[in-house]
């Protein structure tokens, strides 16, 4: 069905791709908005690779390849939003400074913990954003992680672990800064 979808598209049939694309698009969005965390940039993304995608589809070579392609353009449409949007605006994330999570309750912990989370996925860069949503979010074994980043698997092997890594440090300087905003030296 979606392999007739694309092919049609690819002959330049406007209907096969609009469904195409609205079957897609909760999916392109998700992928978007976990890279850049900001909703408007997120739709500002999708439909800048939608446009891509209707623009190139006819040098689609593979047609069962169609979803990793179109997630390819996301994730490349997310680095542009995102470069253009630091150009544009450079401003902080203003941390604040973690509660004790001892003294509240388990709702309130997960929500803060949630927080500290989105806090440090803040401070990474799109393209190490993009490594970590494709493998952990949409659970992508890594070469085909790979393939939609378009690098060798040895590349998204490392970015991964730098990824990680930096995700990591982000925390614990976040959890550091915190001990010292509310009077605590660790």
């Amino acid at each position: 069905m979606q392999r007739d979808l694309v092919l049609r598209a690819s002959a330049g049939d406007h209907a096969a791709f609009s469904q195409l694309a609205t079957a897609a698009i909760g999916g392109l969005y998700r992928i978007a908005h976990l890279i850049l965390r900001d909703a408007e940039l997120a739709n500002d993304a999708v439909q800048n690779a939608l446009l891509a995608a209707w623009r190139d589809v006819r040098g689609l070579r593979d047609p069962d390849r169609f979803d990793a392609w179109l997630h390819r353009l996301t994730v490349r449409a997310c680095y542009r939003v995102a470069r253009n949007e630091r150009r544009r605006a450079s401003a902080e994330v203003q941390l604040l400074p973690m509660q004790d999570l001892r003294s509240v309750d388990d709702d309130q912990r997960l929500l803060a913990v949630r927080d500290q989370l989105e806090g440090g996925f803040r401070r990474l860069s799109p393209e190490a954003r993009a490594v970590l949503v494709l493998h952990y979010y949409l659970d992508l074994p890594l070469a085909e992680a790979a393939d939609i980043m378009g690098i060798p698997l040895g590349t998204m092997k490392s970015r991964l672990n730098r990824a990680t890594h930096a995700l990591r440090a982000a925390l614990d300087a976040q959890d550091r800064a915190s001990a010292l905003s509310t009077g605590g030296i660790a």
